[in-house]
């Protein structure tokens, strides 16, 4: 009986925080999009059309406006099915973890904080899991947000149809294990991403509860939220940078110690910061929609909160 109730509050926790993930994920899905065209338009490769014209860049908001009126307006949500399942397995995965590790194996102090030792570890931890299991849907994502620029402006074909077909055309071109091309850097960004996120939030909701006079609600939830967005951004750009870059060409780059020396020579330190913006400006109401949602979701389900 003891070893089922625990199954079924680990199914709980992944199922719960995967909703909020899905909600969170729709609701700012256009704000990736741009972050990604934004990545990717230093490189060589994408810079230059088929006619050989220079592309000039574009900052976040003509990015945003380019996609809309040269693809349509759909376009912005092009590849939130393979979105949809990442978080599914990602976000649900790497809540579950860390909980796990937070409340089983380290353990909170007498006090009920969680030391930010532990806290960066499990971060980590929950992050490089979720990540590494879910790498095959974000791989599927990139490609087919970068879709609407190879046709328009590099003038190419296609290469994909739908997220089965994507699956299916890497599979066929570069085996099963293609499926995890790109894996390093990507594991390397989520470990960066919720040492950050859930990090911060764990730590500035306990310490405000312990220190004042704040009631566990959406207040409390939403200043939380905001310092982990931030955080977690400052600190995962450069890596989220290289994991866009290898994923969109794969044969340019021989990893992605190569593909960070490569941008740095090439465009100078602050092209690893390159789509912070609309990073941050994607991760702060992400951060927020799926905190907000996750806490309220636990409580209505009977939960405690986070």
């Amino acid at each position: 009986m003891a070893s089922n109730s625990k199954q079924n509050g680990f199914l709980r926790k992944y199922i719960l925080s995967s909703a909020a993930a899905t909600f969170a994920e729709t609701v700012t899905f256009p704000l990736d999009i741009t972050k990604t065209r934004l990545q990717i338009q230093g490189e060589r490769a994408s810079m230059v059309s088929s006619n050989g014209h220079t592309v000039a860049y574009r900052g976040m908001v003509q990015t945003a406006i380019g996609i809309v009126r040269e693809e349509g307006l759909l376009r912005l949500w092009n590849g939130i099915t393979p979105a949809v399942m990442r978080h599914i397995v990602y976000t649900g995965s790497r809540m579950t973890v860390y909980e796990f590790l937070r409340n089983k194996v380290l353990k909170r102090n007498t006090d009920g904080l969680f030391p930010i030792w532990k806290s960066v570890i499990s971060g980590m931890t929950a992050g490089a899991v979720g990540q590494f299991i879910s790498s095959p849907t974000d791989l599927v994502k990139v490609q087919m947000q970068m879709e609407g620029r190879r046709v328009l402006v590099e003038k190419r074909k296609p290469r994909v149809r739908s997220t089965l077909h994507a699956f299916r055309n890497i599979i066929k071109h570069h085996g099963l294990k293609g499926l995890w091309k790109g894996w390093f850097p990507n594991v390397q960004r989520a470990a960066l991403v919720n040492m950050g996120d859930l990090t911060t939030y764990d730590t500035v909701k306990h310490n405000i509860l312990k220190h004042t006079n704040m009631k566990d609600d959406w207040v409390l939830h939403t200043v939380s939220s905001v310092c982990s967005g931030f955080v977690a951004s400052i600190i995962s750009t450069p890596a989220d940078v290289v994991k866009t870059r290898i994923m969109n060409n794969p044969s340019e780059y021989r990893g992605s110690i190569d593909c960070f020396k490569r941008a740095v020579k090439q465009e100078g330190f602050f092209s690893l910061y390159k789509g912070w913006l609309p990073t941050w400006s994607r991760m702060a109401p992400w951060s927020l929609t799926f905190w907000l949602t996750y806490e309220q979701i636990r409580k209505l389900s009977g939960a405690s909160g986070f």
